[in-house]
């Protein structure tokens, strides 16, 4: 029979089970009450957000849009190590950027995963060993409608009488060691090793890749700042030119012999200078913070860089011969990555089709147990137990088993493994495929663009000497009172525009360079500004 007892614990259970199932349907307070209406989070005193309801630890907020700010998260303090008085070269900077980008740590992280997922496929090969200590207490209740009599032989049914009742306690221990060892699987396990190490081996690829970004990240940042500060520069002497042309126009109107329309026209030029003069300026600190973030230091930290722009380049314009392209595609970092990646697709379905096969394996355990408990098998934390021998005495027990276990049906699923197996190493491929042929594309555009800058570099070499032919001219003739103040204001633009084209196209050259040096994987090897010869 059933005491009062255990009557009012079994009629609590749907009484408790309705209460625990009503908690995760009350998470959903936590959450935005309406799609129109502000989120109220929960906030912390120093701003920072907590998981729950608001008000049920932090603070209220009032309702609205913009969230509260957490003092608990600072921007990067400028970098100590920075020489403030030292002018930074290009390889200065890429070296400081390889150790502080974070792109070079992730990709370094990734690759001493790939290592140790290349050591855990290999443990495969080994025996594994676990050991368990089970201890427990149990507890049986029996009810009987059988009496015993006459000298204790089975009598008959006992009518109107209480039921015997039996209460029998039983504790143990435990103790096994089990060991399992896969024999031979038809070379499951080496082609999943020889994937893993594919895969190792295309990380470690990408890690190279990721120092190639940085370097050519750096570069492209360096020169469009060098630019930047070369454009300002001759923004400001555009701007001391202007000036000089107002204050001829200004001295010959004193003197009665140029015209008030004459002075405006220098007006408006040297207006018209400061303005660029302003946006130039505003383009340095724009590409500064840039060249920041590509070497992965703080935006707040203030460096010099050194001055390139006295250089003088090599221009010497050079084609690739086809020997040359196919060498570069073939020692690109994404081209190898690529070809890893389809080197361990076709590991995998190797290792797909073994799973059809038979497998030869040992497994066995050593137990001792202490006390009395009825168990056949040792439970496991979330893994299938390996049966035991001899659990309700106290004695030491050992089983061995070896066996072939041969794979007969299973719906499908290995069918379909395999098939996706095979789709991911047919992908793999095509994706090899288009990485090379978009590689050797990236090559000759680069190229290409590298014969076109130099060929702007040197037009723009000769426009500005024209423009500064006649600038002198006319503006000379307009100072001894022989020409106009139109032509010497046209000429000051024209060179104006003429030197900012020939500083343009100076820093593309190199930025086109750099793309050539990444476009074949071979950036890292030389110095990016391979283009400038010493200062003449």
């Amino acid at each position: 029979m059933i005491d009062r007892a255990q009557t009012r614990i079994l009629l609590a259970i749907p009484s408790l089970l309705l209460s625990l199932s009503g908690c995760a349907t009350q998470a959903l307070n936590s959450a935005p009450a309406r799609p129109d209406m502000p989120w109220q989070p929960n906030v912390a005193a120093n701003g920072e957000l907590l998981p729950g309801k608001a008000g049920r630890r932090g603070l209220m907020l009032p309702p609205g849009y913009v969230l509260p700010a957490n003092h608990a998260i600072t921007p990067r303090a400028p970098d100590g190590a920075i020489d403030t008085a030292h002018p930074y070269s290009l390889p200065e900077l890429i070296d400081i950027a390889q150790s502080n980008n974070p792109s070079t740590r992730r990709a370094w992280d990734a690759a001493r995963n790939a290592a140790l997922t290349v050591g855990i496929a290999r443990t495969a090969y080994v025996p594994h060993l676990s050991a368990s200590i089970v201890g427990g207490y149990g507890t049986r209740h029996n009810n009987s409608d059988l009496s015993v009599e006459n000298g204790g032989l089975p009598g008959s049914i006992v009518n109107n009488m209480d039921t015997p009742r039996t209460h029998n306690n039983g504790h143990g221990e435990v103790q096994t060691l089990n060991m399992e060892w896969l024999l031979f699987d038809f070379g499951k396990r080496e082609a999943m090793i020889d994937a893993a190490s594919q895969l190792q081996l295309a990380s470690n690829v990408l890690f190279t890749a990721a120092h190639q970004k940085v370097i050519y990240g750096v570069t492209l940042a360096f020169y469009t700042h060098a630019a930047a500060v070369a454009r300002a520069g001759l923004v400001a002497q555009s701007l001391r030119n202007a000036q000089t042309i107002q204050a001829a126009a200004e001295a010959r109107l004193h003197q009665g012999q140029g015209t008030v329309v004459d002075v405006a026209q220098t007006q408006q030029m040297t207006a018209q200078a400061e303005l660029r003069l302003v946006q130039a300026q505003n383009g340095i600190e724009n590409t500064y913070l840039e060249l920041m973030t590509a070497m992965g230091i703080a935006p707040a930290t203030r460096l010099h860089t050194q001055d390139v722009s006295g250089r003088v380049l090599n221009i010497d314009d050079m084609r690739m011969t086809d020997e040359m392209i196919r060498t570069a595609v073939s020692q690109r970092p994404d081209v190898l990555a690529a070809y890893a990646a389809a080197k361990a697709a076709r590991s995998n379905v190797t290792a797909a089709k073994a799973e059809f096969l038979p497998k030869v394996f040992v497994t066995g355990n050593v137990a001792y147990t202490t006390g009395h408990l009825a168990l056949s098998s040792v439970p496991g934390a979330g893994t299938d137990s390996s049966p035991t021998l001899n659990l309700s005495s106290n004695n030491f027990s050992s089983l061995v088993l070896g066996g072939i276990s041969v794979p007969i049906f299973d719906g499908g699923m290995r069918a379909a493994v395999l098939k996706q197996a095979q789709s991911r190493a047919d992908s793999t491929q095509v994706t090899l495929e288009q990485t090379v042929d978009d590689s050797a594309k990236q090559i000759v555009a680069a190229q290409n663009g590298l014969h076109t800058g130099l060929s702007a570099y040197r037009a723009a070499t000769k426009l500005e000497a024209a423009a500064q032919t006649s600038f002198d001219a006319a503006f000379a003739a307009y100072r001894s009172g022989v020409g106009s103040i139109t032509p010497a204001t046209l000429a000051q633009s024209g060179l104006v525009d003429a030197q900012l084209a020939r500083s343009d196209a100076y820093y593309a050259a190199l930025i086109a360079a750099a793309s050539l040096g990444f476009a074949t994987g071979a950036l890292g090897q030389a110095p990016a500004q391979g283009l400038e010869e010493a200062p003449r």
